[in-house]
C-alpha cells in the first residue's frame, strides 16, 4: 500500500472555496474544508455497498495514528465486520459503562425517591429519606448498581439487626428492594439484587410491643393525648412520656425529690430501674413546662402523678392504658412500652449513635464499669438528642397531614 501523504504536505494544505481531498492510499484520505478544518475519512465497500468512516480530525489525529486506525478498520473488514457499525457499538458500550459507573445506589435511590414518594405524606417522605441517608447510603451509597451484590445490602441492613431492630432491618431490606427494582426497570441494572433478601433476616413479631412509628400517626397520637380530658395525673404523665420514653413504673412512681428542675435533670433511683442502677434523664424545656403545670396540683405530695383515689399512691399502669384505649388506641396499635419502641425506632433511623440511644433507654451494659462510664460520657450527647427529639415531636404534633 503506497503512502501518498507526508506531515509537511498535510500542514501546508490550504483551504479552497470548495472542500477537496488528499489521498493517502488504501481508501483513506484527508478532507480539507473551506473553513480550514481537516478530517480523516476512510472509503470502503462491504456487502456490495460503498461507505465512509470518519477516523478523526487533524491535528488531534496525526498521520501515523490515522494510518493505524485505517489498518484496524481494514482488519475488521477482512473479518466481515463493518467498521462503522463496530464504532457505533463501541461508543454505545462506552456510554453504557459511564452510565453504570455514575448510577450508584445513592444516585438511583434519590431519583427513585423524587419520583415515587410524591404521593406520600411529608412525614412519611422524611421517614423514607432518613432510612436511606442514615442507614443505607453510609454502607452502599457509593456502589454502582451494576456492581452491587446481595451481600452488600445484607451487610447494611444487619447493622440494624445487630442492635435488635429486627423490624427496621426488614424495612431497610424492603426499601433497598424498591430501589433495585426501579433500577432494573429503567435500565440501571439487569437484575434486582435485593430479591429474597429478607430470607436471610430473622423473623420478627410486628406487635410484640405495639407502637406507633409512622410520623403522621405519631402526630395524631400526640394531638389525641393533648385533647384527652382525664385526671391531671394521667393526662400529664401521658404528655410527658413521649418526650422521656422511660418505662411505665419509672414515670408512674416518679417522686418530686428526684427532680432538679433548675438543672433540668431527673435522677431515677436504682430500686425503680430494671437494671438496678440510677438513671439520669435530661429534661427538655417542654418537659419542665409540663412538670410545672402538674406541680401546681401535686407538688405538696410525694408523687408527681398521684392516684385520684389516694395521694399516698401513684397512678396505675391500667390507668394509663385505659386512657389510650379511650382515645381509640387498642392493644394491637399502641402500648405504654410502645413509647420506648417509638423513640428507639425513629432515633435509630435518624442516625443518632446507637450507644447514646441505648444509654438513654437505660438498657443493660454487659460490662458494668463500661456501662457506668458510658452513662457519664454520653450525657451531653443525650441532652442534645433529647432536645432535638422533643422539637421533632412538637413538629409532628403541629403538622396536620
Amino acid at each position: 500500500m503506497r503512502a501518498n501523504l507526508t506531515d509537511t504536505a498535510i500542514k501546508n494544505a490550504k483551504p479552497r472555496t470548495k472542500a477537496y481531498k488528499l489521498s493517502d492510499g488504501g481508501g483513506m484520505y484527508l478532507e480539507v474544508a473551506p473553513s480550514g478544518g481537516k478530517l480523516w475519512r476512510l472509503k470502503y465497500r462491504i456487502h456490495g455497498k460503498e461507505k465512509r468512516l470518519s477516523i478523526g480530525t487533524y491535528p488531534a489525529i496525526g498521520l501515523k495514528e490515522a494510518r493505524t486506525r485505517r489498518d484496524e478498520a481494514k482488519e475488521l473488514l477482512a473479518q466481515g465486520v463493518d467498521p462503522s457499525s463496530a464504532k457505533k457499538e463501541a461508543k454505545k458500550a462506552a456510554v453504557t459503562l459511564e452510565r453504570e459507573q455514575t448510577a450508584t445506589f445513592e444516585a438511583v435511590a434519590r431519583e427513585w425517591y423524587s419520583k415515587k414518594t410524591v404521593a406520600l405524606s411529608r412525614g412519611h417522605q422524611q421517614k423514607v429519606l432518613s432510612r436511606l441517608e442514615n442507614q443505607l447510603f453510609p454502607y452502599i451509597g457509593g456502589i454502582p448498581l451494576s456492581k452491587l451484590e446481595p451481600v452488600d445490602i445484607l451487610h447494611a441492613v444487619r447493622h440494624a439487626e445487630e442492635r435488635g431492630l429486627i423490624e427496621t432491618a426488614h424495612r431497610l431490606a424492603q426499601l433497598a428492594g424498591q430501589v433495585c427494582r426501579y433500577a432494573r426497570l429503567v435500565g440501571y441494572a439487569k437484575y434486582d439484587v435485593a430479591a429474597g433478601l429478607v430470607e436471610a433476616l430473622p423473623p420478627y413479631s410486628r406487635n410484640h410491643y405495639a407502637a406507633v412509628t409512622d410520623p403522621a400517626e405519631i402526630g395524631h397520637l400526640l394531638r389525641a393525648i393533648d385533647a384527652y380530658p382525664g385526671d391531671i395525673s394521667i393526662t400529664h404523665a401521658l404528655r410527658i412520656l413521649p418526650y422521656v420514653f422511660v418505662r411505665s413504673r419509672e414515670i408512674r412512681a416518679a417522686e418530686w425529690v428526684e427532680f432538679d428542675l433548675g438543672a433540668a435533670e431527673w435522677i431515677i433511683p436504682a430500686d425503680r430501674m430494671k437494671m438496678k442502677r440510677p438513671h439520669i434523664v435530661p429534661l427538655t424545656r417542654q418537659v419542665v413546662k409540663l412538670l410545672g403545670e402538674v406541680g401546681r396540683f401535686t407538688r405538696g405530695g410525694r408523687y408527681v402523678f398521684p392516684s385520684s383515689h389516694s395521694a399516698g399512691r401513684c397512678i396505675s399502669d391500667v390507668g394509663l392504658l385505659n386512657a389510650l384505649r379511650r382515645m381509640g388506641y387498642g392493644k394491637e396499635k399502641m402500648t405504654i412500652h410502645g413509647f420506648r419502641s417509638m423513640a428507639s425506632t425513629i432515633l435509630n433511623e435518624q442516625g443518632y449513635r446507637p450507644d447514646v440511644i441505648e444509654a438513654q433507654l437505660a438498657h443493660g451494659e454487659k460490662n458494668a464499669i463500661r456501662g457506668a462510664y458510658n452513662r457519664a460520657e454520653y450525657l451531653p450527647e443525650r441532652r442534645k438528642m433529647m432536645a432535638e427529639w422533643a422539637d421533632y415531636l412538637d413538629g409532628l404534633r403541629e403538622a396536620k397531614d
